[in-house]
């Protein structure tokens, strides 16, 4: 496909934002229970803004990556 043909490209990749939105939901759920304050609570809905970064990062050091 020609790049300056005006056709846009609109491939597959919705799931990847149906996991990302189930994880978010996920996450803010478990960060919410285990906040002992408000503001534990606010600053763990930044972390499941962010839950894929944690996510690659507990698993590379798993693997010793």
């Amino acid at each position: 496909m020609d790049r300056n043909s005006g056709a846009r490209y609109t491939g597959a990749g919705g799931a990847g934002g149906a996991v990302y939105g189930l994880g978010l939901i996920g996450a803010i759920v478990y960060y919410i229970q285990t906040a002992d304050g408000f503001w534990l609570g606010v600053l763990g809905v930044l972390k499941a803004l962010v839950w894929p970064a944690f996510l690659v990062y507990h698993l590379l050091k798993l693997v010793g990556g």
